[in-house]
């Protein structure tokens, strides 16, 4: 556990920034009065998202007194990403449960009255299943590609 609880620590404060976005998002209004801005406001999260893996290999890098190979970055990273993929079901959850229950109601609306998707795909595609699944598959890829470059920038020797 002492090997990988840097990560899981790190992992753990990802978890806590995207509810924290998930929230902002919702005061915003981009789940409700701005909902057409929200596929452009959600894409901002990538800013904090990387910001984060930056910071955890980076303080790897300190940890193991300021070197860091890039197999050696891209392993933390990817340990990393494994942590985050198996809490962002609970972030999806906790995001659509508590802080903007109407969510999914207010997407398919969106979508629906401004003829993005039929009324029907708007349902199969708006739902809680639907999410999960999607942040199962994107979180391990987002989270990978973002490990990989940051680790090609972090193992440089300084």
């Amino acid at each position: 556990m002492k090997k990988i609880q840097h990560e899981l620590i790190w992992a753990i404060y990802f978890t806590m920034m995207m509810i924290g976005w998930m929230g902002i998002e919702k005061i915003g209004g981009f789940h409700d009065t701005r909902i057409e801005l929200h596929p452009f406001f959600t894409n901002l999260v990538m800013i904090p998202a990387i910001a984060i893996y930056v910071m955890a290999i980076r303080k790897k890098r300190l940890q193991l007194g300021g070197r860091l190979s890039y197999k050696q970055a891209f392993i933390s990273g990817s340990i990393m990403t494994f942590f985050v993929t198996l809490l962002t079901p609970l972030v999806i959850y906790i995001s659509v449960t508590w802080i903007s229950p109407d969510f999914f109601k207010n997407m398919i609306q969106f979508a629906a009255e401004n003829k993005l998707m039929t009324n029907t795909a708007a349902i199969e595609y708006f739902n809680l299943k639907s999410y999960m699944i999607q942040s199962v598959i994107a979180t391990p890829f987002m989270g990978l590609i973002t490990t990989a470059i940051v680790a090609i920038f972090s193992s440089m020797k300084k």
